[in-house]
C-alpha cells in the first residue's frame, strides 16, 4: 500500500473524537496517510491541527495532517469520509432536551428519538444530504462513514435521497460488549455476542463465552444482586460506571435494561440512558425509580458540562508548548473505536464483522429492506455486506417495528420542510400524546432553532 490514502474528517472540532482517531492511526502504522481535517469554525480547526500535528511529529508517524474550513477544498481524492457534525452544537442539544420539559416530556439524551430527537434530525438531515451531495460529485468512490446522531434518521434520509452508500458507526455495541464482559468477571475477547436494533436500542440477545450461552449465568448475577439490594441498598450512579471501575456493574444502575433481559432475553446494547427513550409510555413525566430522567437521573446539565471540559483540556493541549501528555496516544474508549480496523478490513478484503447502521436488505427476516437496522455487516473490498441475523424474533423485533414509521415521519419532514409532518412524527413516536402540545413545540423548536432550520423559512 505504497501510495498514501486520505481520510477527510468533517467535523474535526470534535476533539475527542479527531485525537482518538489520529492516535489509533499512529498506533496501527498502517500505510501512508493524509488526515485532512474540517471544520465550520477556524479557530477550533487550527487548535485542533496544532494538536494533532504535535502528535503525529511527537511519534514520526508517516500522516500528513492538512485543513480547511471548506471540505469542497478537501474532498478531491478521499478514499474515506467522516462526520461527527452537530448543527447548532451543545446549546441547540441543551434546548433539544429543555424545551419539551414545558410540557412534562423528559429526556435523558435528545439525541436520537423523542421531541429533542426529532428536533435534532430537522437541522441535522439537511446538513448531511448537502455533505453527502458533495462526497457523491467530489469523491465518488470513497467510503463515507457517520457518527453523527440521530444516526437512524440520518442515514435513512441520505441514502434515500442520494446515491451516497453512507454507513453508520456507534461505538454502542462495543460498550455493551465490555459492559457484559464486566458484568460476568471475564476478558471481553472470550464474550461474544449477536445483536440486532436500531441505533441505541440494539438488542444483544445471543450472549456467548468461549462459545456456551452465558444468559442463564447473567440472570444468576442479577437475581444475586437483588437479594443483596434489599439488605444493603446499593447507591446508584447515573453515569453508566466507567468500565475501567472495579467492582462489577450493578443491575439497580440500569435497572430497566435488566428488566427487559428478564423479560425478553436480550439487553439493549447502551443500557438505559439511552433505552429509555424508546419507551416513553413507561415514564410518565420522566418518572424513572424514583428520579427524574434528565434532571437527577442521567442529568443532561453534566453530560454537557463534562464535554465541555473535555473539549477544552483538548484544545488546550494544542497550544502548550512542549510535547503532548503520553495519555493522549493510549488506546482510548470512544466512538472511533474500530474504525481503524474497518479500514484496514475493507482496504485489505479481511471480511471481518463489525456492528453497523445499513439497510436491512434481507438481514433480518420480516422488516422492510429499507429500514436502517444496527446490524452485523462484513467489511469486503466491495463495501459492507450485511449478514443474515438469526433468532432476532418475538418482543425485541416488535418493538423495533413499531419504532420505523416515526424515523419515516422524522426524514419525510425535514426533507419537505412540513411542520404538519414534524408534529405527526412526533405523535407517533409516542412521548407526545396530543396533537396541540405536538403543534406548540413544533413552533418552540423552530423559534429556537430557526437559523438552523432552512428549510423551514
Amino acid at each position: 500500500m505504497a501510495d498514501r490514502k486520505k481520510i477527510v474528517l468533517i467535523g474535526a472540532g470534535s476533539a475527542v473524537f479527531t485525537k482518538g482517531l489520529v492516535a489509533d492511526f499512529i498506533q496501527a502504522g498502517f500505510g501512508s496517510w493524509e488526515i485532512a481535517l474540517c471544520d465550520i469554525n477556524p479557530e477550533i480547526l487550527e487548535s485542533v491541527r496544532k494538536l494533532v500535528q504535535k502528535m503525529v511529529d511527537q511519534k514520526q508517524a508517516d500522516i500528513v495532517i492538512s485543513a480547511s474550513p471548506d471540505r469542497k477544498e478537501l474532498l478531491p481524492g478521499a478514499d474515506f469520509v467522516v462526520t461527527t457534525i452537530a448543527v447548532g452544537g451543545r446549546r441547540a442539544w441543551e434546548q433539544d432536551v429543555k424545551i419539551p420539559r414545558k410540557y412534562g416530556i423528559y429526556q435523558p439524551v435528545g439525541d436520537s428519538i423523542m421531541p429533542g430527537g426529532i428536533s435534532r434530525a430537522q437541522r441535522m438531515i439537511p446538513a448531511m444530504i448537502e455533505i453527502a451531495k458533495d462526497v457523491e460529485r467530489l469523491c465518488p468512490d470513497a467510503y463515507f462513514f457517520n457518527y453523527s446522531n440521530p444516526m437512524t434518521a440520518i442515514v435513512t434520509a441520505v441514502r434515500r435521497v442520494t446515491n451516497v452508500k453512507l454507513v453508520g458507526l456507534c461505538h454502542g455495541v462495543i460498550y455493551g460488549e465490555k459492559y457484559l464482559a464486566k458484568m460476568l468477571g471475564v476478558d471481553v475477547k472470550r464474550l461474544t455476542v449477536l445483536g440486532a436494533g436500531l441505533n441505541h436500542l440494539t438488542w444483544l440477545y445471543d450472549i456467548r463465552v468461549d462459545g456456551k450461552d452465558v444468559r442463564q449465568d447473567l440472570l444468576d448475577i442479577v437475581a444475586k444482586q437483588r437479594e443483596e439490594n434489599e439488605k444493603n441498598p446499593h447507591v446508584r450512579n447515573f453515569f453508566n460506571p466507567q468500565l475501567e471501575d472495579k467492582e462489577i456493574p450493578h443491575f439497580m444502575d440500569n435497572p430497566f435494561s435488566w428488566e427487559l433481559f428478564e423479560r425478553y432475553g436480550g439487553i439493549p446494547a447502551v443500557v438505559d440512558r439511552h433505552a429509555v427513550e424508546f419507551f416513553p409510555e413507561r415514564f410518565p413525566n420522566g418518572s424513572y425509580y424514583g428520579a427524574t430522567l434528565g434532571v437527577d437521573a442521567f442529568p443532561i446539565d453534566d453530560v454537557i458540562a463534562r464535554g465541555e471540559k473535555t473539549y477544552q483540556d483538548m484544545l488546550n493541549q494544542g497550544e502548550l508548548e512542549g510535547e503532548v501528555e503520553a495519555d493522549l496516544f493510549k488506546r482510548a474508549d470512544g466512538e472511533h473505536e474500530q474504525l481503524v480496523e474497518m479500514i484496514k478490513s475493507l482496504l485489505l478484503d479481511e471480511r471481518k464483522v463489525f456492528s453497523v447502521n445499513i439497510p436491512n436488505e434481507g438481514a433480518v427476516s420480516g422488516i422492510p429492506d429499507d429500514a436502517v437496522l444496527e446490524i452485523p455487516g462484513v467489511a469486503t473490498a466491495k463495501g459492507f455486506s450485511s449478514m443474515h441475523v438469526l433468532g432476532f424474533e418475538g418482543p425485541m423485533k416488535d418493538i423495533i417495528l413499531k419504532r420505523l414509521p416515526s424515523v419515516d415521519l422524522t426524514v419525510e419532514a425535514a426533507l419537505k420542510g412540513d411542520r404538519k409532518l414534524w408534529a405527526d412524527a412526533m405523535m407517533l413516536d409516542g412521548a407526545v400524546t396530543d396533537m396541540e402540545t405536538a403543534e406548540k413545540l413544533v413552533e418552540d423548536f423552530i423559534k429556537e432553532h430557526g437559523d438552523n432550520l432552512p428549510q423551514y423559512k
